[in-house]
């Protein structure tokens, strides 16, 4: 375990020189977030009652500022892109002659891009919220707290395994960029990253409860806001780490038919 510690410290000291870069992602990712918030104070001013979907007005402006708090905790920007690169260049030779996991030193480097991220994303995403305190809603107790803490870490491990098993198609592919764009309309989507999904049909929700999707981001906010509890966050959290199980697993079979598949032509 020392080498992927060795690995995250390398990542940290890489990513501090893209800090810039990232407090002026997070900056420009708050000026959707204020459109939304704007959208939905006038569809509840709009309304005779304090409820759209089972949510308040209060839980409706908490919904968003959580997502963006989730999102900057686990969301894989780039990875899939980086991972894609290294095959189609033939960085990843030198892992076939170290004893190294290539999936465990990605990992550790997601892990020192979030960590960098998170720290310097938390300034401006904390002062917006503080801006909002009036609305945002606090978890009931702190068992809620840790159940949400769990959802968000497995959040995180299923957001790095999708992307890298979307970058596996490099070795069957020249460009992965139209796939990890569909990718990504779905989890924008089916997410709740544009809105809660507790406000759709029950239909489409029980539809894509049977997809990864809700668990990279909308059940992990359901879990700090109450909206799941009991045996239904039980099932949510053993549904969040199969999911995980079974995307860490086709990541690696698709790793182990890929490089079958590998010529080097470069690193």
């Amino acid at each position: 375990m020392r080498k992927y510690g060795h690995v995250i410290v390398i990542g940290i000291q890489n990513n501090l020189t893209y800090r810039v870069n990232f407090l002026f992602r997070s900056l420009f990712g708050l000026i959707p977030l204020m459109a939304s918030l704007s959208l939905w104070r006038t569809i509840y001013a709009g309304k005779s009652t304090d409820d759209v979907g089972g949510f308040t007005h209060a839980q409706m402006i908490s919904y968003y500022l959580l997502v963006v708090s989730v999102d900057m905790l686990t969301a894989a920007y780039e990875d899939d892109w980086q991972i894609a690169g290294d095959i189609k260049d033939g960085n990843i030779s030198q892992f076939l002659l170290k004893p190294i996991n290539f999936i465990g030193y990605r990992l550790s480097l997601f892990l020192s891009g979030r960590l960098i991220y998170t720290s310097v994303a938390l300034i401006p995403v904390t002062c917006f919220i503080l801006f909002q305190k009036s609305y945002f809603v606090f978890p009931a107790d702190a068992a809620t707290f840790g159940a949400f803490t769990l959802s968000v870490a497995l959040a995180a491990l299923l957001q790095f395994f999708l992307s890298f098993a979307m970058a596996m198609l490099a070795f069957w592919v020249t460009e992965v960029s139209t796939f990890i764009f569909i990718l990504y309309a779905f989890e924008y989507l089916a997410s709740g990253h544009l809105f809660p999904l507790g406000i759709l049909p029950a239909g489409w929700q029980q539809a894509l409860a049977c997809t990864p999707f809700p668990y990279q981001l909308y059940f992990p906010v359901s879990v700090y806001l109450g909206k799941v509890t009991g045996a239904a966050l039980v099932n949510g959290l053993l549904m969040q780490a199969c999911w995980v199980s079974v995307v860490f697993f086709a990541a690696r079979w698709m790793w182990s038919r890929g490089l079958k598949k590998y010529s080097a032509v470069g690193g």
